[in-house]
């Protein structure tokens, strides 16, 4: 089992009650898994997406990730086991504006002790796959919502992650770029990378083997 979630609850407090964001979440993944997350805004597909890759807590239940305790984990353990297998596309791009779009690529294979000559040939396919070889000197601000987007997919890419991460990840593309990057996640769901997305497209979400839906932190019944 790649992934775990036992009855994760996560909360904020606001006016001295608890306003929940998630509910009571049970799930499992599977290796080779490809699942849609889906919901209205606010219904906590987000938080879920981040608490998945390690990038925010909870306030009670059990996650376990490759059989490890995420739970339990101190926050370095996390965070190399976050770098280690998961790629995670954001619906805000997160690159790094002092990094050209070459230097972004690489910055994943920094952290896996892939040699020069082995991140070289990476990242000169990555540019060569999304189409960018003309972009790798440019800064993040240089390029456009699309382009920067098909950055983020590309470095989430890299590293051959176990498990992608992907929220809303056609959110900035044009239609015929969104499903290019479908078709690509398809492809590497069949090569056996495990994927989660979140989105609002039922046509994305069809891509999925799976639907989830979420409403006000809890999952729906289908």
């Amino acid at each position: 089992m790649l992934i775990n979630l036992r009855n994760i609850f996560k909360w904020v407090q606001q006016g001295g009650r608890r306003v929940f964001l998630l509910k009571d979440i049970n799930l499992e993944v599977k290796e080779g898994d490809f699942i849609s997350i889906m919901g209205p805004s606010g219904s906590g597909k987000s938080t879920l997406l981040n608490i998945i890759g390690m990038l925010d807590g909870f306030d009670e239940g059990e996650y376990n990730f490759l059989n490890e305790p995420v739970h339990q984990l101190k926050e370095k353990k996390r965070a190399s086991l976050f770098k280690q297998y998961i790629g995670f596309v954001f619906q805000a791009y997160h690159l790094i504006d002092e990094l050209t779009v070459y230097e972004n690529l690489e910055m994943p294979l920094l952290y896996k002790k892939y040699s020069g000559s082995e991140r070289k040939a990476l990242v000169a396919d990555m540019l060569d796959r999304f189409n960018i070889v003309g972009k790798k000197d440019l800064f993040p601000t240089q390029l456009s919502g699309g382009q920067q987007q098909l950055v983020g997919i590309a470095r989430a890419l890299i590293g051959k992650p176990k498990l992608i991460l992907a929220d809303e990840p056609t959110g900035n593309l044009n239609s015929k770029q969104g499903e290019e990057i479908m078709d690509l996640f398809r492809q590497l769901n069949e090569e056996g990378v495990t994927i989660i997305q979140v989105t609002h497209s039922k046509k994305n979400a069809a891509y999925g083997k799976k639907i989830i839906h979420l409403l006000d932190g809890r999952m729906e019944k289908i």
